[in-house]
């Protein structure tokens, strides 16, 4: 079975990610997404609310899993027998933490493998900050995120701006 897992921190989740996840999935068997926790980030959404939205956004997907994990993501994919982690690249920012991280990823564990995918055109300039500072300003993100969402995360992020969350 071709098991792959596709690491991030989907806060909120983009249409950039549903368009790798649903990507992949038509490559591998099975798909983890999986929610990380990283201890120096600050997170808007609950890793239970990046869950659920990933949950809501995927539900189309027989061959996606999302789960949360506050595990090293090498450790996870040896726990789920995934020999490949995706990682979505958009420009070359994104290209030289991503190298980085593949060859010390390479270094811990080498029978585990990084595929890059690049984002469809229309996903390409899409970040999760992008779009909750439209929200913050009142715009429609509703063409940015899975349908169904964009109240949901627009609501977030106007009750964390009112609550003074720093986004």
């Amino acid at each position: 079975m071709r098991i792959a897992i596709y690491p991030g921190s989907f806060d909120p989740i983009s249409n950039g990610h549903l368009d790798i996840i649903e990507r992949v999935a038509k490559i591998f068997d099975k798909v983890f997404v999986l929610v990380s926790l990283n201890p120096y980030k600050t997170y808007l959404f609950s890793a239970e609310e990046r869950v659920d939205l990933l949950k809501y956004a995927t539900k189309h997907i027989d061959n996606v899993v999302v789960e949360a994990s506050n595990q090293l993501v090498l450790n996870y994919a040896r726990k789920k027998g995934a020999k490949v982690i995706i990682r979505g690249l958009r420009n070359t920012l994104d290209y030289q933490s991503e190298i980085t991280l593949f060859q010390f990823n390479r270094s811990i564990d080498s029978d585990i493998d990084t595929f890059l995918l690049f984002p469809s055109a229309n996903n390409l300039f899409l970040s999760s900050s992008s779009i909750k500072e439209l929200a913050l300003f009142g715009g429609d993100i509703s063409k940015y995120v899975p349908e169904g969402l964009a109240d949901k995360i627009a609501a977030k992020v106007r009750l964390a701006e009112k609550n003074g969350h720093k986004l």
